[in-house]
């Protein structure tokens, strides 16, 4: 069965340091008929459980800690009977949404998950948060990027436990040896391409 990747939007509030956002968040789910994962798990398990639609939830997968990419994981978790997945390093902020439920697993940079058939390899891109990580699926030249990198260059920073210089290294580091053609579906709005975002962060990180 071929692997496909199907999308979900969700809209909820994303809070930090005291404030609060109304954000829409993209959920994306990659596997085939039978088995998926999911990537964040946004505002409403609900609309996620449709996208679903049944087959194995093999993981759910937080790109990082960040309420609006967490919130729905614990019930999520529950009603599919799946694991939930997320870096150590953003431990303290998953803790802050959900205190009474671990995680299952941690993320490790340059560890391969295998769905349908495809290797996920996972990349730990540290700076929008302190775990923040983005997977590559080399079979559909896809990147999924959470808040890492987005359609018009990285992802917010200035607040707890961000670093813009730490995300621009980041990326150059482990997104820019990417293909230009590398399609990125992101946490919030557009996609875009590596080489769409190439020239402007590349930049930034010769000159830091």
């Amino acid at each position: 069965m071929s692997l496909r990747i199907d999308h979900v939007v969700t809209a909820g509030i994303f809070s930090l340091d005291g404030e609060d956002f109304e954000v829409e968040n993209n959920i994306w789910l990659l596997g085939d008929d039978r088995e998926v994962i999911v990537f964040d798990a946004a505002h409403d398990h609900r609309p996620i459980l449709e996208g679903i639609g049944g087959r194995k939830v093999k993981a759910i997968i937080c790109t990082h800690g960040h309420n609006d990419h967490i919130n729905a994981a614990v019930e999520l978790a529950t009603e599919s009977d799946s694991p939930i997945w997320l870096h150590g390093d953003d431990g303290m902020l998953w803790d802050v949404v959900h205190p009474d439920r671990r995680i299952d697993d941690a993320l490790v940079d340059g560890a391969q998950i295998d769905i349908a058939g495809s290797t996920v390899k996972v990349l730990h891109t540290p700076g929008h948060s302190p775990g923040g990580c983005c997977f590559h699926v080399p079979d559909l030249n896809t990147l999924f990027s959470g808040d890492t990198l987005f359609n018009g260059g990285p992802g917010a920073t200035g607040r707890s436990f961000s670093s813009r210089q730490l995300l621009v290294d980041s990326i150059a580091r482990q997104l820019l040896p990417l293909d230009d053609s590398t399609l990125v579906h992101t946490g919030h709005g557009d996609d875009t391409t590596i080489g769409a975002e190439r020239g402007p962060i590349a930049d930034e990180a010769s000159s830091v």
